[in-house]
């Protein structure tokens, strides 16, 4: 792997994610949420600097890219996928040269040595991010809440965030659910030659979404109705493990834009579908797809 691979795959995963139809969030068929695809992928552009600056810091690189983000588009567009894609790309760096095996278990080594050197500035660096990307539904926390200054290390503040949202989870679990369940969902839905085209993308989305309740979903509208949106997703992704399109089937728009219409927007499962494919086309187990 080489840094100028990752670079391609963060882009490349960014466009997949706006290019293929994932209910409940903006696509280049379907609008939604006062968005449209164009927005995510100038805002895709915007942080690809940031998120690779030779060197940098994680805390570093959150911040850099969320700030070039605001100012192509204004509001909260990419702050999860950038949470994930930080400690990535610098782990990415690290194996870029050389320094332990390659593949998915030597980046999943040099992440761990990522996140168990995370220190309090970037925490405060992260912080700063959250802040100016204003995400919606946030709330407010009993310990380390981000209105104030941290006084914890990122990491020790993403595992007091880990009970209530999936992206802090993967700070406290070496990003398990990208390595276990991600990458699993592809190599079953992106077989030789591995491409990582419409079926697979929406596959990967179903099978965060159907499993566990979106964290952004249970921020802005509480857990029942999360909770309800992983049972809608769950027969889709049966249907989608069963091998099946399930893109294909028009009740997948229709669900798509039910899901829309009540403000529902399932973004955490996109972010983590990013991720994911951020790994498969940086690791090159997987081509990341030019569809459409």
């Amino acid at each position: 792997m080489n840094t100028a691979a990752a670079r391609t795959a963060f882009l490349r995963a960014c466009a997949l994610d706006v290019a293929v139809r994932k209910p409940g969030n903006v696509s280049a068929a379907s609008p939604g949420h006062g968005m449209d695809a164009r927005v995510f992928l100038d805002s895709a552009a915007a942080a690809l600097p940031g998120l690779f600056e030779p060197g940098a810091r994680v805390g570093t690189r959150i911040e850099s890219a969320v700030r070039a983000t605001r100012v192509v588009a204004g509001c909260n567009t990419n702050l999860g996928i950038v949470l994930l894609c930080a400690p990535l790309a610098l782990a990415l760096e690290r194996c870029a040269e050389g320094r332990n095996a390659q593949g998915a278990a030597g980046l999943r080594h040099e992440l761990q040595q990522v996140l168990d050197t995370l220190d309090i500035e970037d925490a405060r660096a992260a912080y700063r991010a959250i802040a100016a990307a204003s995400p919606g539904g946030l709330g407010r926390a009993e310990a380390q809440d981000v209105a104030t200054a941290p006084t914890v290390d990122l990491q020790d503040a993403m595992r007091l965030a880990a009970g209530r949202d999936r992206i802090a989870l993967q700070y406290a679990t070496g990003f398990a659910d990208l390595f276990d369940t991600g990458l699993a969902s592809l190599a079953l839905h992106a077989p030789p030659p591995r491409e990582a085209g419409s079926d697979a993308v929406q596959a990967l989305y179903l099978a965060f979404l159907g499993r566990w309740p979106d964290s952004h979903i249970v921020r802005k509208f509480g857990e029942p109705m999360a909770q309800a949106v992983t049972a809608e997703a769950a027969p889709w992704l049966e249907r989608a493990d069963r091998l099946e399109p399930v893109g294909t089937d028009p009740r997948f728009a229709e669900w798509d834009a039910h899901l829309k219409a009540r403000g529902l927007n399932p973004g955490t499962s996109a972010d983590l579908t990013v991720a994911t494919l951020f790994i498969a086309g940086a690791l090159g187990v997987a081509r990341l797809s030019t569809f459409p």
